[in-house]
Protein backbone atom coordinates (compact mmCIF):
# COMPACT_ATOMS: atom_id res chain seq x y z
CA UNK A 1 0.00 0.00 0.00
CA UNK A 2 3.19 2.30 0.94
CA UNK A 3 4.49 1.69 -2.88
CA UNK A 4 1.07 2.31 -4.26
CA UNK A 5 0.51 5.72 -2.24
CA UNK A 6 3.84 6.48 -3.53
CA UNK A 7 2.83 5.51 -6.99
CA UNK A 8 -0.22 7.81 -7.30
CA UNK A 9 1.72 10.86 -5.83
CA UNK A 10 4.64 10.60 -7.99
CA UNK A 11 1.57 11.74 -10.69
CA UNK A 12 0.87 14.92 -8.55
CA UNK A 13 3.58 16.03 -6.07
CA UNK A 14 6.75 14.39 -8.12
CA UNK A 15 9.09 12.05 -7.81
CA UNK A 16 10.85 13.83 -4.62
CA UNK A 17 7.60 13.23 -2.50
CA UNK A 18 7.47 9.61 -3.38
CA UNK A 19 11.10 8.84 -2.88
CA UNK A 20 10.30 10.53 0.62
CA UNK A 21 7.45 8.32 1.42
CA UNK A 22 9.90 5.32 0.76
CA UNK A 23 12.28 5.69 2.82
CA UNK A 24 10.73 7.48 6.06
CA UNK A 25 10.95 4.71 8.32
CA UNK A 26 14.96 4.62 7.99
CA UNK A 27 14.75 8.72 9.56
CA UNK A 28 15.94 8.53 13.03
CA UNK A 29 13.82 10.06 15.23
CA UNK A 30 15.66 13.61 17.30
CA UNK A 31 16.50 12.53 20.42
CA UNK A 32 14.82 14.77 23.22
CA UNK A 33 18.08 16.27 24.02
CA UNK A 34 19.35 17.12 20.62
CA UNK A 35 18.75 21.37 19.84
CA UNK A 36 16.03 21.98 17.72
CA UNK A 37 16.84 25.93 17.26
CA UNK A 38 20.40 27.39 17.62
CA UNK A 39 19.97 30.76 19.13
CA UNK A 40 22.78 33.00 19.91
CA UNK A 41 22.85 32.04 23.46
CA UNK A 42 22.24 27.91 22.57
CA UNK A 43 24.19 25.04 21.77
CA UNK A 44 23.69 21.56 21.87
CA UNK A 45 24.45 19.53 25.09
CA UNK A 46 26.21 16.80 23.35
CA UNK A 47 29.23 16.41 20.45
CA UNK A 48 29.23 13.12 18.64
CA UNK A 49 32.83 12.52 17.14
CA UNK A 50 32.18 10.18 14.04
CA UNK A 51 35.40 8.44 12.80
CA UNK A 52 36.09 7.74 9.39
CA UNK A 53 39.60 5.53 9.74
CA UNK A 54 39.34 1.94 8.23
CA UNK A 55 41.71 -0.84 9.61
CA UNK A 56 41.89 -2.88 12.48
CA UNK A 57 45.30 -1.86 12.62
CA UNK A 58 46.35 -0.88 16.66
CA UNK A 59 47.61 2.72 15.35
CA UNK A 60 43.58 2.73 14.33
CA UNK A 61 42.30 1.59 17.20
CA UNK A 62 44.21 3.92 19.32
CA UNK A 63 43.25 6.79 16.98
CA UNK A 64 39.63 5.90 17.32
CA UNK A 65 39.97 5.71 21.35
CA UNK A 66 41.83 9.24 21.17
CA UNK A 67 39.26 11.02 19.46
CA UNK A 68 36.65 9.46 21.40
CA UNK A 69 37.85 10.73 24.91
CA UNK A 70 38.47 14.34 23.04
CA UNK A 71 34.72 14.08 22.29
CA UNK A 72 33.43 13.41 25.79
CA UNK A 73 35.72 15.94 27.14
CA UNK A 74 34.43 18.89 24.81
CA UNK A 75 30.39 17.40 25.09
CA UNK A 76 31.12 17.71 28.93
CA UNK A 77 32.19 21.35 28.64
CA UNK A 78 29.60 22.27 26.05
CA UNK A 79 27.08 20.82 28.40
CA UNK A 80 28.24 23.28 31.05
CA UNK A 81 28.51 26.27 28.90
CA UNK A 82 25.08 25.31 27.56
CA UNK A 83 23.59 25.08 30.81
CA UNK A 84 24.97 28.67 31.76
CA UNK A 85 24.02 30.49 29.10
CA UNK A 86 20.54 28.78 29.06
CA UNK A 87 19.50 29.15 32.85
CA UNK A 88 21.65 32.34 33.40
CA UNK A 89 22.78 34.45 30.51
CA UNK A 90 19.95 34.19 28.61
CA UNK A 91 17.11 35.11 31.06
CA UNK A 92 20.01 37.97 32.17
CA UNK A 93 19.98 39.39 28.38
CA UNK A 94 15.98 39.38 28.36
CA UNK A 95 15.63 40.99 32.07
CA UNK A 96 17.81 43.82 31.11
CA UNK A 97 16.04 44.14 27.64
CA UNK A 98 13.11 44.87 28.97
CA UNK A 99 14.28 46.66 32.05
CA UNK A 100 15.45 49.61 29.60
CA UNK A 101 12.72 49.48 27.17
CA UNK A 102 10.62 50.45 30.84
CA UNK A 103 12.95 53.33 31.78
CA UNK A 104 12.89 54.86 28.52
CA UNK A 105 9.20 54.74 28.76
CA UNK A 106 9.24 56.60 31.82
CA UNK A 107 12.21 59.37 30.75
CA UNK A 108 9.75 59.90 27.60
CA UNK A 109 6.43 60.16 29.70
CA UNK A 110 8.54 62.58 32.28
CA UNK A 111 9.38 64.63 29.09
CA UNK A 112 6.00 65.05 28.21
CA UNK A 113 5.01 66.35 31.19
CA UNK A 114 8.10 68.99 31.65
CA UNK A 115 6.69 70.58 28.34
CA UNK A 116 2.97 70.48 29.23
CA UNK A 117 3.31 71.39 32.74
CA UNK A 118 5.06 74.03 34.56
CA UNK A 119 8.00 73.42 36.43
CA UNK A 120 6.69 73.35 40.07
CA UNK A 121 3.48 70.84 39.35
CA UNK A 122 2.30 68.58 41.26
CA UNK A 123 2.47 66.19 37.79
CA UNK A 124 5.63 66.29 37.53
CA UNK A 125 5.99 64.27 40.68
CA UNK A 126 6.81 60.23 40.26
CA UNK A 127 3.78 58.12 40.14
CA UNK A 128 4.11 55.17 42.78
CA UNK A 129 4.64 52.84 40.07
CA UNK A 130 7.57 54.76 38.48
CA UNK A 131 8.86 54.89 42.12
CA UNK A 132 8.92 51.22 42.17
CA UNK A 133 10.01 50.45 38.95
CA UNK A 134 13.06 53.18 39.66
CA UNK A 135 13.93 51.08 43.38
CA UNK A 136 14.40 47.73 40.86
CA UNK A 137 17.70 48.89 39.92
CA UNK A 138 20.27 47.17 42.55
CA UNK A 139 21.61 50.38 43.78
CA UNK A 140 22.89 48.69 46.83
CA UNK A 141 25.04 46.17 44.43
CA UNK A 142 26.38 49.02 42.47
CA UNK A 143 27.39 51.11 45.41
CA UNK A 144 28.99 48.43 47.42
CA UNK A 145 30.94 47.36 44.02
CA UNK A 146 31.95 51.05 44.00
CA UNK A 147 32.91 51.08 47.55
CA UNK A 148 34.89 47.98 46.66
CA UNK A 149 36.52 49.37 43.39
CA UNK A 150 37.34 53.13 45.22
CA UNK A 151 39.28 51.11 47.82
CA UNK A 152 41.64 49.36 45.87
CA UNK A 153 45.31 50.05 45.72
CA UNK A 154 46.66 52.52 43.64
CA UNK A 155 49.97 52.33 42.29
CA UNK A 156 52.56 55.47 42.62
CA UNK A 157 52.46 55.91 38.76
CA UNK A 158 48.43 55.91 38.15
CA UNK A 159 47.72 58.27 41.15
CA UNK A 160 48.59 61.27 39.24
CA UNK A 161 46.83 61.11 36.75
CA UNK A 162 43.44 59.27 38.03
CA UNK A 163 42.99 61.75 41.37
CA UNK A 164 43.87 64.43 38.98
CA UNK A 165 41.43 63.72 36.89
CA UNK A 166 38.99 63.14 39.49
CA UNK A 167 39.89 66.58 41.33
CA UNK A 168 39.48 68.36 38.05
CA UNK A 169 35.68 66.82 37.44
CA UNK A 170 34.61 68.21 40.02
CA UNK A 171 36.53 70.71 40.94
CA UNK A 172 38.37 69.32 44.34
CA UNK A 173 40.05 72.91 46.13
CA UNK A 174 43.77 71.08 46.39
CA UNK A 175 44.79 74.09 48.31
CA UNK A 176 42.71 73.77 51.28
CA UNK A 177 43.32 69.66 52.11
CA UNK A 178 46.05 68.54 54.37
CA UNK A 179 47.79 66.98 51.92
CA UNK A 180 47.97 68.22 48.59
CA UNK A 181 50.39 65.91 47.01
CA UNK A 182 48.28 63.33 45.22
CA UNK A 183 50.34 60.71 45.13
CA UNK A 184 50.22 60.43 49.38
CA UNK A 185 47.00 58.95 48.48
CA UNK A 186 46.86 55.45 48.02
CA UNK A 187 43.29 55.20 46.83
CA UNK A 188 40.64 57.10 45.70
CA UNK A 189 38.35 56.33 48.88
CA UNK A 190 41.48 57.74 50.38
CA UNK A 191 41.18 60.99 48.75
CA UNK A 192 37.33 61.16 48.98
CA UNK A 193 37.95 61.37 53.29
CA UNK A 194 40.54 64.35 52.97
CA UNK A 195 41.11 66.00 55.73
CA UNK A 196 41.79 69.94 55.16
CA UNK A 197 43.95 72.51 56.81
CA UNK A 198 43.38 74.19 59.94
CA UNK A 199 42.08 77.36 59.59
CA UNK A 200 40.32 76.76 56.32
CA UNK A 201 36.86 76.55 57.48
CA UNK A 202 36.58 79.17 60.68
CA UNK A 203 33.10 78.50 62.75
CA UNK A 204 31.16 81.85 63.60
CA UNK A 205 30.99 82.02 66.89
CA UNK A 206 28.20 84.88 66.84
CA UNK A 207 25.87 82.13 64.87
CA UNK A 208 23.67 79.38 66.87
CA UNK A 209 23.45 77.18 64.31
CA UNK A 210 26.64 76.97 61.37
CA UNK A 211 26.49 74.81 58.23
CA UNK A 212 27.59 71.13 59.35
CA UNK A 213 29.00 70.80 55.86
CA UNK A 214 30.07 71.81 53.03
CA UNK A 215 27.27 71.81 49.64
CA UNK A 216 24.51 73.43 47.91
CA UNK A 217 21.04 73.94 50.36
CA UNK A 218 18.16 72.68 49.18
CA UNK A 219 15.72 73.63 51.29
CA UNK A 220 15.00 74.86 54.57
CA UNK A 221 12.06 76.10 56.68
CA UNK A 222 9.54 75.73 58.98
CA UNK A 223 8.04 72.08 59.89
CA UNK A 224 4.02 72.72 58.96
CA UNK A 225 1.46 70.46 59.94
CA UNK A 226 4.12 67.40 60.27
CA UNK A 227 5.80 68.17 56.68
CA UNK A 228 9.00 69.47 55.65
CA UNK A 229 9.98 70.45 52.17
CA UNK A 230 11.87 67.97 50.25
CA UNK A 231 12.77 70.66 47.54
CA UNK A 232 10.38 73.55 46.14
CA UNK A 233 6.81 71.94 46.13
CA UNK A 234 8.06 68.67 47.06
CA UNK A 235 7.38 67.73 50.71
CA UNK A 236 7.90 64.15 53.18
CA UNK A 237 6.89 63.24 56.23
CA UNK A 238 8.25 64.22 59.54
CA UNK A 239 7.17 61.30 60.98
CA UNK A 240 8.16 58.81 58.40
CA UNK A 241 11.59 60.24 58.57
CA UNK A 242 12.56 60.11 61.60
CA UNK A 243 10.09 57.27 63.03
CA UNK A 244 8.36 56.58 66.25
CA UNK A 245 9.01 58.93 68.85
CA UNK A 246 9.95 56.79 71.68
CA UNK A 247 13.71 57.78 72.75
CA UNK A 248 12.32 59.66 75.88
CA UNK A 249 10.36 57.36 77.41
CA UNK A 250 11.49 54.14 76.49
CA UNK A 251 10.01 51.83 73.40
CA UNK A 252 6.16 52.13 72.63
CA UNK A 253 4.01 52.24 69.81
CA UNK A 254 2.73 55.68 68.20
CA UNK A 255 -0.91 56.00 68.99
CA UNK A 256 -3.25 54.84 66.00
CA UNK A 257 -4.82 58.52 65.66
CA UNK A 258 -1.89 60.49 66.05
CA UNK A 259 -1.96 62.89 63.30
CA UNK A 260 1.12 64.46 61.87
CA UNK A 261 0.75 67.90 63.99
CA UNK A 262 0.28 65.83 67.01
CA UNK A 263 3.32 64.05 66.25
CA UNK A 264 5.30 67.50 65.57
CA UNK A 265 4.06 68.54 69.30
CA UNK A 266 5.24 65.71 70.69
CA UNK A 267 9.19 66.44 69.77
CA UNK A 268 8.94 69.73 70.96
CA UNK A 269 10.30 70.18 75.11
CA UNK A 270 9.02 73.99 75.11
CA UNK A 271 5.70 73.69 73.49
CA UNK A 272 6.35 77.60 72.93
CA UNK A 273 8.85 76.85 70.22
CA UNK A 274 8.41 75.58 66.74
CA UNK A 275 10.10 72.78 64.46
CA UNK A 276 12.49 74.01 62.16
CA UNK A 277 14.61 72.33 59.36
CA UNK A 278 17.58 72.69 56.84
CA UNK A 279 18.70 70.12 54.14
CA UNK A 280 22.37 70.33 52.60
CA UNK A 281 23.11 68.55 49.57
CA UNK A 282 26.85 67.08 48.95
CA UNK A 283 28.08 66.80 46.04
CA UNK A 284 31.01 64.47 44.67
CA UNK A 285 33.81 67.45 44.85
CA UNK A 286 32.72 68.69 48.14
CA UNK A 287 34.61 68.03 51.53
CA UNK A 288 33.05 64.71 52.69
CA UNK A 289 33.51 65.15 56.61
CA UNK A 290 30.69 66.99 58.62
CA UNK A 291 30.76 68.64 62.06
CA UNK A 292 28.43 69.18 64.67
CA UNK A 293 26.23 72.11 63.99
CA UNK A 294 25.58 73.53 67.44
CA UNK A 295 26.73 72.46 71.11
CA UNK A 296 24.67 69.60 71.78
CA UNK A 297 24.69 66.07 73.26
CA UNK A 298 23.20 62.88 71.12
CA UNK A 299 21.45 60.20 73.47
CA UNK A 300 19.71 58.10 70.38
CA UNK A 301 20.34 56.99 67.25
CA UNK A 302 17.85 54.75 64.74
CA UNK A 303 19.51 53.42 61.59
CA UNK A 304 17.14 52.83 58.67
CA UNK A 305 18.63 50.64 56.21
CA UNK A 306 17.08 51.44 53.24
CA UNK A 307 17.48 52.09 49.65
CA UNK A 308 20.38 53.98 47.74
CA UNK A 309 18.45 56.11 45.36
CA UNK A 310 20.54 58.98 44.02
CA UNK A 311 19.89 62.13 46.22
CA UNK A 312 20.94 64.66 43.04
CA UNK A 313 18.79 67.71 43.31
CA UNK A 314 16.87 66.57 40.17
CA UNK A 315 15.91 63.42 41.59
CA UNK A 316 14.70 65.03 43.94
CA UNK A 317 12.15 67.42 42.44
CA UNK A 318 10.78 64.26 41.09
CA UNK A 319 11.31 61.40 44.04
CA UNK A 320 8.50 62.81 46.66
CA UNK A 321 9.51 61.54 49.87
CA UNK A 322 13.18 60.32 48.76
CA UNK A 323 14.96 60.90 52.26
CA UNK A 324 12.34 58.76 53.96
CA UNK A 325 13.10 56.06 51.30
CA UNK A 326 17.10 55.87 51.41
CA UNK A 327 19.33 54.66 54.22
CA UNK A 328 19.81 57.09 56.81
CA UNK A 329 21.71 57.15 60.55
CA UNK A 330 19.13 59.33 62.41
CA UNK A 331 21.23 60.93 65.85
CA UNK A 332 18.70 62.73 68.37
CA UNK A 333 19.37 64.67 71.40
CA UNK A 334 19.00 67.64 73.25
CA UNK A 335 20.53 71.12 72.73
CA UNK A 336 19.70 74.63 74.54
CA UNK A 337 16.52 74.90 72.98
CA UNK A 338 15.19 71.45 73.31
CA UNK A 339 15.12 69.02 70.47
CA UNK A 340 17.85 68.43 67.94
CA UNK A 341 18.44 65.94 65.33
CA UNK A 342 21.09 65.40 62.86
CA UNK A 343 20.80 62.94 59.97
CA UNK A 344 23.19 62.00 57.83
CA UNK A 345 21.78 59.96 54.22
CA UNK A 346 23.02 57.54 51.98
CA UNK A 347 23.17 57.82 48.61
CA UNK A 348 24.32 56.02 45.14
CA UNK A 349 27.71 55.29 45.49
CA UNK A 350 28.33 56.37 48.68
CA UNK A 351 30.04 53.59 50.08
CA UNK A 352 29.66 54.02 54.16
CA UNK A 353 28.34 56.43 56.35
CA UNK A 354 31.42 56.47 59.02
CA UNK A 355 30.39 58.11 62.79
CA UNK A 356 33.76 58.36 64.91
CA UNK A 357 31.68 58.19 67.77
CA UNK A 358 29.64 55.14 67.10
CA UNK A 359 31.88 52.49 66.03
CA UNK A 360 28.75 50.29 65.81
CA UNK A 361 26.99 51.76 62.88
CA UNK A 362 27.67 49.37 59.82
CA UNK A 363 25.90 51.02 55.93
CA UNK A 364 25.34 49.44 53.07
CA UNK A 365 25.09 45.95 54.36
CA UNK A 366 22.67 43.56 52.39
CA UNK A 367 19.18 42.89 53.34
CA UNK A 368 19.80 39.85 54.74
CA UNK A 369 22.30 41.32 57.27
CA UNK A 370 19.72 43.91 58.29
CA UNK A 371 16.05 42.36 57.61
CA UNK A 372 14.48 44.43 59.97
CA UNK A 373 12.91 48.44 58.83
CA UNK A 374 15.50 50.29 61.69
CA UNK A 375 17.78 49.29 64.32
CA UNK A 376 17.82 51.40 67.34
CA UNK A 377 20.46 52.29 69.82
CA UNK A 378 20.48 53.98 72.90
CA UNK A 379 23.31 56.19 74.32
CA UNK A 380 21.84 57.42 77.81
CA UNK A 381 23.96 55.53 80.87
CA UNK A 382 21.29 54.72 82.62
CA UNK A 383 19.79 52.49 80.18
CA UNK A 384 22.52 50.78 78.20
CA UNK A 385 26.72 50.85 78.95
CA UNK A 386 27.56 53.30 75.95
CA UNK A 387 27.42 56.64 77.21
CA UNK A 388 26.27 60.34 75.61
CA UNK A 389 28.01 61.67 73.32
CA UNK A 390 28.78 65.40 73.88
CA UNK A 391 29.42 67.38 70.77
CA UNK A 392 31.30 70.83 70.72
CA UNK A 393 29.92 73.54 67.73
CA UNK A 394 32.55 72.66 65.01
CA UNK A 395 33.80 69.33 66.16
CA UNK A 396 34.19 66.48 63.82
CA UNK A 397 31.56 64.00 63.60
CA UNK A 398 31.82 61.90 61.03
CA UNK A 399 31.91 61.21 57.04
CA UNK A 400 30.70 60.00 53.83
CA UNK A 401 32.77 58.19 51.79
CA UNK A 402 31.32 60.10 48.58
CA UNK A 403 28.79 63.08 47.95
CA UNK A 404 25.21 62.84 49.90
CA UNK A 405 22.91 64.62 51.95
CA UNK A 406 22.82 66.25 55.92
CA UNK A 407 19.13 66.91 57.18
CA UNK A 408 18.93 69.13 60.13
CA UNK A 409 15.75 69.38 62.35
CA UNK A 410 15.58 71.23 65.46
CA UNK A 411 13.53 73.29 67.74
CA UNK A 412 14.03 76.81 67.99
CA UNK A 413 12.21 79.90 69.62
CA UNK A 414 9.26 81.10 66.54
CA UNK A 415 11.21 83.96 65.33
CA UNK A 416 13.78 82.03 64.69
CA UNK A 417 15.20 82.80 60.90
CA UNK A 418 18.08 81.63 57.99
CA UNK A 419 20.24 84.13 56.59
CA UNK A 420 20.57 81.26 53.55
CA UNK A 421 18.87 80.92 50.20
CA UNK A 422 17.81 77.58 48.06
CA UNK A 423 20.83 76.47 45.94
CA UNK A 424 23.23 78.89 48.05
CA UNK A 425 26.64 77.12 48.02
CA UNK A 426 27.90 77.00 51.43
CA UNK A 427 30.76 75.99 53.93
CA UNK A 428 31.51 74.43 56.82
CA UNK A 429 30.85 76.54 60.20
CA UNK A 430 29.35 79.30 57.92
CA UNK A 431 26.52 80.88 59.73
CA UNK A 432 23.20 79.30 58.93
CA UNK A 433 21.41 82.23 61.75
CA UNK A 434 23.74 84.68 62.13
CA UNK A 435 22.39 86.95 65.05
CA UNK A 436 20.61 85.69 68.25
CA UNK A 437 16.79 86.78 68.12
CA UNK A 438 15.60 88.64 70.75
CA UNK A 439 14.34 85.11 72.59
CA UNK A 440 17.87 83.68 72.19
CA UNK A 441 19.18 86.88 74.21
CA UNK A 442 17.10 86.35 76.84
CA UNK A 443 17.85 83.10 77.46
CA UNK A 444 21.52 84.06 77.52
Amino acid sequence: MKVTLATGLTKTVGEGAAHWLRFRPSVPRPKKWATRWKGPFTRPFFRRSVSTTGGSSDANTKTTTVSAAAASTAAYKGTKNSRWRRFVLKPFVFVQFFFGIGLLAIALKQFRRKNKHPAQSPELIAKDWEILYYRIIPFRAISRAWGWLTNRHLPVWARQPILGLYARTFNCNLDEALDGNLENYSCLAEFFRRKLKSGVRPIDSASSVVAPSDGTVLNFGRVTAGMMEQVKGVSYSLGEFLGPAYWRNGPEVRPAGQTEMEYEKSLLVNKENDLFHCVIYLAPGDYHCFHSPVDWTVNFRRHFPGALLSVNPSVAKWVAGLFSLNERAVYVGRWRHGFFSMTPVGATNVGSIRVYADQDLRTNCTKWALPLPYYDRYMEPAETESSEIPLRKGEIFGEFNLGSTIVLIFEAPKDFEFNIRPGDKIRMGQPLHSTYSGTERASN
